[in-house]
């Protein structure tokens, strides 16, 4: 990674695109500071005090802590991410938006628009929420419709901001854009973690038991981090050989290539849709100011609260965390199914001659390429699963109040490896030499 990063800072236009990726993240992270006209910001802090599910938690981690501290970047771009991964899933049941995509550029160029319009949509409609659903309780000075509309103009305004600095970013920086901010947000955390962590093993404590717990620590995190990057690192690949063609003197193809299948083929959605699926009732209940009671339904919530899980005094509500696994595993079944096909490259090697040895072509090799993809599935699902209850577990059971989770590590390594990825491609295409330099 060192030695990636010190060849790219030799070449004059690299050098430049990660200083203006440097320079904007300083612009995101002192626009983090900036407070919202008009909002108590104790009022967020009391309600972090009480409320400690992965919803909040997670989406206090996606904004780098402005949300607890009600800044212009509340939102941050979380209403970009829905966005996105709600018009790739219309895009599986439109047909409009699926010729789109198949469209080349200017399809996409459209799609892009649209997401552009549906982030505002949302981030105006989440704003709303937010200064009508938590004004009411408190969060507002004043609760008036003018402190609410400016809290409204300023959370949306913010996150389209943030939108177009993520563009920017993509298009005169390094790395997918959306994707840098988002990490930056989720590490600016990790130093409150870390004295959080600090504070309550370590300080205090004798050199022995201080020092066996920081080395406790420091060893779960490395594991965790190399785990990870094997996780996303990890393929599956499928041996392809295409059959010889002889037209006229010439020969063509031959050649043996392969299909690589990650085993962790949905990424962190799983991950994600589950913690909403899971938390969307607590945050509406919080809206609402509900939730707190000892009846029925104060007490699934309880259960579907990820602060309660796995903590010895309410162990009782430590079946939400097999219901969250269940999901979790659901969700890497059911995302995998929209975005790979196997049919659709079952047909597209039999019409270019390739097929795997010893399959087939046709419907052996679909149930061929569905099989192993299954197989491939569920030992990613069970690497998902590992990473986000290790967290939980001492969150938990040891009481490791931190807002760091498996989410947070699995993005922070993707987008880390993705973009150092991009950075050897542009110094591979700049060092090349053709036949003609040869």
């Amino acid at each position: 990674m060192f030695d990636t990063l010190r060849r790219a800072f030799k070449i004059k236009d690299l050098r430049r695109r990660i200083g203006y990726t440097f320079l904007m993240l300083i612009v995101i992270r002192l626009g983090s500071e900036l407070p919202t006209p008009g909002v108590n910001p104790s009022y967020i802090k009391e309600f972090f005090a009480q409320n400690t599910g992965e919803a909040f938690n997670l989406f206090n981690a996606f904004t780098g802590g402005s949300f607890e501290q009600m800044s212009v970047f509340a939102l941050s771009i979380t209403p970009y991410i829905t966005s996105s991964i709600i018009i790739q899933l219309l895009t599986i049941a439109i047909p409009q938006l699926e010729e789109m995509q198949k469209d080349g550029e200017d399809g996409r160029k459209k799609l892009t628009k649209i997401t552009r319009y549906l982030t505002v949509v949302l981030a105006l409609i989440e704003s709303i929420a937010m200064s009508v659903g938590f004004g009411r309780q408190g969060l507002l000075k004043e609760y008036n419709f003018v402190n609410a509309a400016i809290v409204v103009l300023t959370l949306t305004a913010g996150s389209a901001f943030l939108m177009w600095a993520g563009e920017q970013i993509t298009e005169k920086g390094v790395g997918n854009g959306i994707s840098i901010v988002l990490v930056i947000n989720i590490l600016s955390r990790v130093p409150n973690d870390m004295t959080t962590l600090y504070s309550q093993f370590v300080k205090g404590k004798s050199i022995a038991k201080g020092g066996l717990a920081a080395v406790i620590i420091l060893a779960i995190i490395l594991a965790l981090v190399v785990f990870t990057t094997l996780l996303q690192d990890a393929e599956r690949r499928i041996a392809v050989q295409y059959s010889q063609k002889v037209t006229g003197r010439r020969t063509y193809g031959g050649q043996t290539t392969h299909i690589p299948l990650k085993v962790n083929t949905a990424g962190v959605i799983p991950i994600i849709f589950a913690s909403s699926l899971m938390q969307f009732p607590i945050v509406i209940a919080s809206l609402a100011g509900k939730g707190n009671g000892n009846g029925i339904g104060s007490q699934i919530l309880k259960g579907m609260n990820q602060g309660n899980w796995l903590n010895p005094d309410q162990i009782q509500y430590s079946w939400g965390l097999v219901v969250y696994i269940i999901l979790t595993v659901f969700f890497a079944y059911f995302y995998t199914s929209i975005t790979f096909n196997p049919l659709e490259i079952a047909n597209n090697m039999k019409k270019s001659g390739g097929f795997i040895p010893g399959i087939r072509p046709g419907k052996p090799t679909v149930e061929y390429l569905t099989k192993r993809l299954n197989y491939i599935i569920f030992i990613g699902a069970c690497g998902l699963v590992i990473v986000q209850v290790i967290p939980i577990f001492f969150n938990g059971w040891l009481g490791a109040k931190v807002s760091f989770g498996g989410t947070s590590l699995i993005i922070i390594v993707s987008v880390v490896l993705e973009t150092l990825k991009q950075i050897e491609s542009q110094l591979l295409v700049r060092n090349y030499k053709g036949c003609l330099n040869s």
